[in-house]
């Protein structure tokens, strides 16, 4: 009898949870074939705890079943599962993936299904690569901060680079976030004459970008604090 009642719900699950049945393949689909799932499996499936199967419960992005009082997981809870847990792996908000679930319950395909997932990932990795780039620029100023006081302005003149106006300009117009087209337009130059003047204040200054020329230029009091 309770079997039944296990494969009453299984069949259930899609329907009464008012979700469409297209979600992005995450992994061997064999995975949903273990359904139903009461709690304790659920969690162990995905290494998680009771507390976080009730917390995405509440926030509408599993749609778990009654058998009495204790809650029954269906297949489509378990393929949902997996794009939840896909995205938190990787560092997506809540926020994000509760928007992103309910397009794909909006999907009318597998393949608008996939395309939707493959637009979340490409938008987090466009996130994690700009991430990654003010991390590396901040690891770079905190070297030459650290390193600050063998190349402070109390230094006689000789051993500091002599700039030209053309390159001071550049190297403030810099530290105000300007780059590329906007950069060249603002300092009156072509883009190839912009890419030989960055070359020749990194050469000038000893450093390996133009983040780190302008954060130089600064701690060696070349230009205004």
């Amino acid at each position: 009898m309770q079997t039944d009642v296990f494969c009453n719900t299984r069949n259930n699950a899609t329907a009464t949870s008012g979700v469409g049945s297209f979600l992005p393949r995450v992994s061997d689909a064999a995975i949903a074939m273990q359904a139903p799932l009461a709690i304790a499996d659920m969690a162990d499936l995905f290494g998680v705890t009771h507390r976080t199967l009730h917390f995405y419960e509440e926030k509408g992005l599993i749609f778990p079943q009654r058998l009495g009082a204790m809650r029954v997981y269906g297949s489509d809870d378990i393929r949902r599962m997996e794009v939840i847990c896909a995205c938190r792996e990787i560092g997506i908000s809540l926020v994000a993936i509760q928007e992103l679930m309910q397009q794909l319950g909006e999907a009318s395909s597998q393949e608008e299904a996939d395309m939707l997932f493959r637009t979340a990932l490409e938008t987090r990795k466009r996130e994690l690569t700009a991430d990654m780039s003010t991390i590396h620029r901040q690891v770079q100023q905190i070297r030459l901060l650290a390193n600050g006081p063998t190349r402070h302005p109390a230094h006689s003149p000789e051993t500091l680079p002599v700039l030209i106006d053309i390159e001071r300009q550049c190297l403030l117009l810099m530290t105000d976030g300007l780059k590329g087209a906007e950069l060249a337009k603002a300092l009156g130059l072509s883009s190839d004459e912009l890419l030989d003047l960055e070359d020749r204040l990194i050469k000038k200054l000893g450093v390996a970008n133009r983040y780190q020329a302008a954060a130089k230029a600064h701690i060696l009091g070349i230009l205004p604090s």
